[in-house]
């Protein structure tokens, strides 16, 4: 096994290990939240898996930009929430029931939906696409549902263990994507460079930005869950965004960069925008 690929399963581990801290201070109550709410279901799906894809075609269809650009805004349009989203949004002020059920709904939902996107983008496009569900399942039950789920029944038969070993876990895994995201990143940052132009970092970017705008404004009622729809439909899972590429285009080697490029524009836009949240948080707070 060479260093690459220790690398590539010490990251997986890590997330693995983070969503599993994250399981072990939630319930099945949480995990089943939005399934018993499908009002509120119902605007998370409009705002990830159709205004966004609606986005991505608005932005790569008329604008000449590098093909890798247009593939990594298709994909991501589509792609489920990361497993790193509970932290996100619960740092924004995101209630823990309406967080943790988002993430397991458009996971679920996520293996159908992503299927019938495909198929419709290839009608509007003209392009032969594809992705199998089972491929999509297997990504979403390795990475989310099934170590979340572990973490939740181990918090069901072993409540006081599930508080003690949460917050070691959940540094462990941090840890562990510290000192392998540093080298992959390094490893990957000439690539991203040679995509580097207006156009790539405003599209990407401008894409990053409708998300955090019409998840917020489709998000709530509640206005401390506003902010977990904004981080969902602007954050995607980055491997089923590159699974979904390679399956599609693996003639195409600069699209997990330009997806990897996609994830840095986010995180810097998302941060601002917390730091938004935070103020308006701050200033409801202040007596008439």
């Amino acid at each position: 096994m060479n260093i690459t690929a220790v690398i590539l399963l010490v990251l997986k581990a890590s997330v693995i290990l983070s969503v599993f801290a994250i399981g072990l201070k939630a319930t099945f109550a949480d995990a089943t939240f939005l399934f018993r709410r499908p009002a509120h279901l119902l605007k998370a799906l409009i705002s990830m898996n159709v205004l966004m894809p609606v986005v991505a075609l608005s932005i790569g269809a008329p604008f000449d930009l590098h093909p890798a650009v247009k593939i990594a805004l298709v994909v991501i349009s589509v792609s489920p929430t990361p497993p790193i989203l509970p932290k996100k949004a619960l740092k924004a002020g995101g209630t823990e029931a309406y967080t943790i059920g988002l993430l397991v709904a458009v996971a679920v939902l996520s293996i159908v939906v992503i299927p019938l996107a495909m198929e419709l983008f290839e009608r509007i496009t003209g392009v032969a696409l594809v992705m199998q569900a089972r491929a999509v399942a297997a990504l979403v039950l390795t990475t989310i549902l099934m170590p979340l789920l572990a973490g939740i029944a181990v918090r069901r038969f072993a409540h006081a263990g599930a508080d003690r070993m949460a917050e070691p876990i959940g540094v462990l895994a941090s840890v562990l994507l510290l000192v392998c995201g540093v080298p992959v990143v390094i490893g990957l940052a000439r690539t991203i460079v040679s995509l580097i132009t207006d156009g790539a970092i405003l599209s990407l970017a401008g894409f990053a930005l409708a998300g955090l705008i019409i998840g917020h404004l489709l998000g709530g009622p509640e206005p401390d869950n506003r902010p977990v729809l904004a981080f969902a439909t602007a954050s995607r899972h980055p491997a089923v965004g590159m699974a979904i590429a390679h399956a599609n285009f693996p003639e195409q080697k600069l699209a997990g960069a330009a997806i990897f490029l996609y994830v840095l524009l986010s995180a810097v836009l998302s941060a601002l925008y917390l730091s938004w949240v935070k103020r308006q948080r701050a200033g409801r707070a202040l007596p008439a």
